[in-house]
């Protein structure tokens, strides 16, 4: 059941304006996967080997023909006679062929490969190379100048041998095909099995066959696990682009649907506030009796519930406004000197009857002289009476709400307020810094909110620069600190002299 939700998440998450990259990531993952095939048979993996075969002939295209040539150049100064230069002609182009053909399949795309055809191929132009080899074993040498000529042939032969076992052991019987007539025309042919040594040479020529084919064997079980590694590893990466690719797609949804949300909110905004505020001018005109009073006092006190529900709902449609603004980027900041002690002494006044009537002590602890701040006065406001609201939300009666202000350590100014309330949790902090976040004693204690006074505090204090820091502890109350940065004080001009201030004054008359 988890895997078909899975695949209903990957098409939900599918990139429509880019199809051509979607389908190359699911294309190259499942050749990726195909290849994760450590037995020989898959075609896709026999191709890999393939190509891995014919770079390796391509690389060592001169290794053989230069060991021939050094051979024949040998022969020559030895007494031999020019049947070695015919033999080293033959070899070299019958080695050219092998070589055309591991060309012909490199430039080859992996997916055209036919691998049983392109084998046969290889193992053809192999055998056809170990011709050469048969030449050279039934070549004699009547005037060398040495007796052990058949002993040094084979010796040549068991160079050559371990030099196509490692060569060609990306292929598996490629060294067979190449020296098994070979071996047995030199054992028949060139070898005189009465003498001794030459007779154990043909022992040694005979033995040295499966020895390097089971070498070989064994190096192509290496390059086998190369292969399984490189392609573990693009597996890796195409799975990790088709990750990136589902990433970048969820994340442009999530911006575009959190824009169009701030975008229906925006225009939403009149068309809510409108109503709202007609039920709320009539719900006081007539909670208030201003035009005559009311028979019954229970429609007077319906009313009131109204207008106080009324009150309510639009200081949410304001809150979630003002967060959907900051979080599109479209609130705008209108700059200018401000006084933070007095906009702070400002909201404290403003919440005094709020506190009161909860029997909670504001204490103000401010800085005698602050120089003044640029910044948007709505917008401090706006984070003080934010601050303070919470504060006495939480503080239970009899508590003290502690306002200070002052200068940071680094130069810059800030707003704490401190209350003595129940604390907040170390791990739900998180959660009630995340907008609609509430922890679990405000949802049991405190009174009804939004969640949405402290994410615009963080955003506002984000447009201006600053930082917001959120200290509890269980028990013992929460501290909410608003820092304003230094680049954000404004520096005291001095005073002009009197002299300057006349000259001033004259150029302006």
């Amino acid at each position: 059941m988890s895997l078909q939700r899975s695949n209903t998440a990957d098409k939900i998450i599918v990139d429509r304006s880019r199809r051509h990259r979607n389908s190359d990531v699911a294309r190259t993952v499942r050749q990726t996967r195909d290849r994760l095939s450590q037995r020989v048979g898959n075609p896709a993996f026999d191709r890999e080997l393939l190509k891995l075969h014919a770079r390796a002939m391509i690389g060592s295209a001169t290794a053989i023909p230069l060991l021939v040539v050094a051979i024949a150049i040998a022969g020559l100064f030895a007494g031999l006679s020019g049947q070695v230069l015919v033999w080293a002609l033959l070899t070299v182009l019958c080695y050219t062929g092998v070589t055309i053909i591991a060309r012909r399949i490199d430039e080859t795309g992996t997916l055209d490969i036919k691998p049983a055809r392109t084998r046969r191929n290889f193992l053809f132009a192999h055998f056809v190379s170990g011709l050469g080899w048969v030449y050279f074993a039934t070549v004699g040498c009547g005037d060398c100048a040495f007796d052990q000529f058949q002993v040094v042939k084979a010796v040549i032969m068991l160079l050559a041998m371990a030099a196509t076992a490692i060569m060609a052991a990306s292929l598996s019987g490629a060294l067979i095909a190449t020296f098994g007539l070979p071996i047995l025309v030199y054992a028949y042919a060139g070898a005189r099995l009465d003498m001794p040594s030459e007779a154990i040479m043909v022992a040694l020529l005979v033995v040295a066959l499966p020895f390097f084919s089971y070498v070989a064997y064994h190096l192509n079980r290496s390059s086998v696990m190369f292969l399984s590694f490189r392609s573990e590893n693009d597996a890796l990466i195409a799975e990790l682009e088709t990750a990136k690719a589902m990433s970048d797609e969820a994340r442009r949804r999530a911006e575009e649907a959190n824009l169009a949300k701030s975008r229906f909110l925006a225009s939403m905004s009149h068309e809510l506030r409108t109503p709202l505020n007609a039920i709320l001018g009539f719900s006081e005109v007539m909670g208030n009796e201003v035009l005559g009073p009311m028979g019954n006092p229970t429609y007077r006190d319906y009313a009131r519930d109204v207008h106080d529900s009324g009150q309510h709902l639009l200081d949410l449609i304001n809150e979630i406004l003002d967060l959907s603004r900051i979080e599109a980027g479209r609130y705008q900041l209108h700059e200018e000197q401000i006084a933070l002690l007095s906009i702070v002494e400002d909201c404290c006044h403003m919440m005094e009857l709020r506190a009161r009537n909860k029997d909670i002590r504001i204490v103000q602890d401010f800085e005698s002289v602050l120089p003044r701040l640029f910044a948007d006065e709505r917008a401090v406001r706006q984070i003080a009476l934010n601050l303070l609201s919470n504060a006495i939300k939480f503080t239970p009666s009899g508590g003290e709400v502690r306002v200070r202000v002052g200068w940071t350590a680094g130069g810059g100014q800030y707003i704490s307020v401190k209350d003595n309330g129940p604390g907040i949790p170390a791990d739900e902090i998180p959660v009630v810094l995340s907008a609609f976040g509430q922890g679990s004693i405000a949802i049991k204690s405190a009174e009804q909110g939004t969640g949405l006074g402290l994410p615009i505090v963080q955003g506002l204090l984000a447009m201006h620069g600053g930082e917001f820091e959120l200290l509890s502890k269980l028990r013992e109350g929460t501290e909410a600190i608003a820092i304003f940065p230094p680049t954000r004080v404004l520096e005291e001009l001095p005073a002009m002299p009197t002299q300057m201030t006349t000259a001033v004054g004259g150029r302006r008359r």
